[in-house]
């Protein structure tokens, strides 16, 4: 079933205007790791969330499952495996001389105080497939690029409300977290999200993004 659908159609210099307000908007957008130890409403975060949600999936199968943890033992005990599991093995076997040389402009080390600092963490579960009511398995398809852009959407909305976070991937603990979480084994940790305000003493690298031309290509 389809059902109408339109949107406002603006004359060119509310567009233009509205395109540029977007973009200043998305490009005060940073990753941080320090965090503020001030609680963040859940409603802020379940509106944040919602925006994620009306990400574009492969045949509409919405495959992603947010789970927020506020718990703070728990949010000790994912820092804990993520330390152990993952941070520590990446730095000290798995990453190269070069990766790591990269990592150097950023300070950062397997140490990651902030994922238990953050007073809230978003784990995005990626979600392959699901069962129906009658045991019938129904894939769901680009499972991957779908959770990617909606966590895209959710990068937007934090920093919408003035809230920061920084990705991490950490897939080698990711099976720890889940039972840790009582997810079901065919969900699968794609990324890991502390979440709240930038601290007052909070700093980012000094980097610079790439202008137009360098990120995209006109045919005309």
């Amino acid at each position: 079933t389809h059902i109408p659908f339109s949107l406002p159609r603006y004359d060119h210099a509310t567009m233009l205007q509205r395109s540029r307000d977007f973009y200043e908007l998305v490009n005060r957008r940073r990753s941080c790791r320090f965090f503020s130890s001030d609680p963040v409403e859940r409603k802020v975060i379940e509106q944040c969330v919602m925006a994620a949600g009306t990400s574009p999936s492969g045949a509409h199968t919405e495959p992603w499952r947010f789970v927020v943890v506020y718990n703070k033992e728990d949010r000790e005990v994912i820092r804990s495996l993520v330390h152990e599991e993952e941070e520590r093995v990446n730095y000290e076997r798995r990453m190269g001389k070069k990766w790591l040389a990269d990592l150097q402009t950023i300070k950062t080390t397997f140490v990651k105080e902030y994922i238990s600092e953050a007073p809230a963490i978003i784990l995005v579960f990626k979600v392959p497939f699901h069962d129906d009511e009658k045991g019938v398995r129904h894939n769901h398809w680009y499972y991957e690029a779908s959770v990617s852009i909606a966590v895209g959407i959710l990068l937007c909305a934090l920093n919408n409300v003035g809230l920061v976070t920084v990705t991490s991937t950490p897939m080698n603990c990711g099976p720890a977290l889940r039972r840790l979480l009582n997810r079901p084994d065919h969900e699968k940790l794609a990324y890991l999200l502390p979440i709240g305000y930038p601290s007052d003493k909070a700093t980012v690298p000094d980097f610079a993004r790439k202008p137009l031309d360098e990120i995209c290509t006109f045919i005309e």
